[in-house]
């Protein structure tokens, strides 16, 4: 089994909604169909739950993830797609990498730092509170989703650059220290990618329960978009494309004509109601073919789990025998 071209993952906490798929899903899906390139795409359960401790949530959000990527066309066939759970080895790796990652290095984190910085504004006298090792280790997990797979390019948004980052330092540490074994994973930032806002402003995100879900029922959809926040400008004011969220949703999802359109009607002035039925009659006509596979997905645990099954068959075809060699490197080996 070759290593992975591209590699990229989602974490199962919640159901995708339009910003997980312009971000994330529809990029990942159009560097599938490429040829001579293979792409490993896995579900993050272990990194879930790190921040989720409800079961009943991680398994739906498991099978809605899944069900989204195969019905938004992502094919299983020519690329791998498996569950980071189902693949034993990774957690070996994250311990092995554990053991050569300097503390400092984890120190640095984001994730962490933020969460000190919370405990500072909230006064707490103890800065760790809250602040569990899946937090602090949180990189390391995912030097080892990378590292296990020798993945090249890695799609992040710029908030991911600094684990990119950390997973090529723990593995030039490595290499310095046992072989040559990992490629140096690059970050893949499209800027042209939009970050879109929720319907309340802020971006789009589970956290600020502010997303729209991609799959969501026509009357549902409707009721969704009609709440997002615009300004108080009357319907014959001319309004700024630029600024709005709705036209950054509209432009996320249109043609080019359509789009070129759409900001003549933003500067002649176009009523708030009206630019979100336009917006809520585009989605829906775009989703409806997906959402009808996502609705029948979804009836058939059975089947994606197969699916994903298969994926970790492919998968280990390459992490078995690569971490035999990590693991030979390192002095862990059958002695005969």
């Amino acid at each position: 089994m070759k290593n992975a071209d591209l590699l990229t993952g989602i974490t199962t906490t919640g159901t995708p909604h339009l910003g997980n798929y312009v971000g994330a899903i529809r990029p990942a899906i159009k560097s599938s169909k490429k040829k001579d390139k293979l792409s490993y795409y896995f579900l993050a359960d272990y990194h879930a739950i790190i921040k989720c401790q409800k079961p009943e949530r991680i398994i739906k959000s498991t099978l809605e993830v899944a069900a989204t990527w195969i019905a938004l066309g992502l094919d299983t066939d020519k690329s791998i797609f498996y569950r980071q759970t189902d693949i034993p080895e990774i957690l070996e790796l994250t311990w092995i990498l554990s053991c050569i990652t300097s503390k400092g290095l984890m120190n640095r984190a984001h994730a962490y730092k933020a969460s000190l910085t919370q405990n500072r504004i909230d006064k707490r006298k103890d800065l760790e509170k809250n602040i569990t090792m899946g937090l602090f280790n949180y990189p390391i997990l995912m030097a080892a989703d990378i590292l296990m797979f020798n993945a090249d390019k890695i799609p992040v948004g710029k908030d991911q650059i600094q684990h990119i980052e950390m997973a090529r330092d723990i593995a030039v540490k490595f290499n310095n220290t046992y072989g040559k074994y990992f490629i140096l994973p690059e970050a893949v930032v499209d800027e042209k990618i939009p970050i879109l806002s929720g319907v309340d402003g802020r971006k789009m995100s589970k956290s600020y329960d502010n997303t729209i879900p991609l799959f969501e029922s026509e009357k549902h959809l409707r009721k969704l978009i009609m709440k997002i926040k615009t300004n108080s400008l009357s319907p014959e004011e001319p309004k700024d494309y630029s600024t709005s969220i709705l036209f950054a949703i509209y432009q996320a999802f249109a043609e080019s004509n359509e789009i070129k359109e759409m900001k003549e009607r933003y500067k002649k002035g176009i009523a708030w109601g009206v630019m979100k039925q336009e917006l809520f009659e585009l989605l829906n006509e775009v989703l409806k073919q997906p959402r009808q596979e996502y609705n029948k997905l979804i009836k058939s645990p059975d089947y994606i789990e197969d699916i994903l099954k298969k994926g970790a068959q492919r998968a280990r075809e390459y992490s078995v025998p690569f971490l035999g060699k990590i693991k030979k490197s390192i002095g862990i080996q059958i002695i005969r």
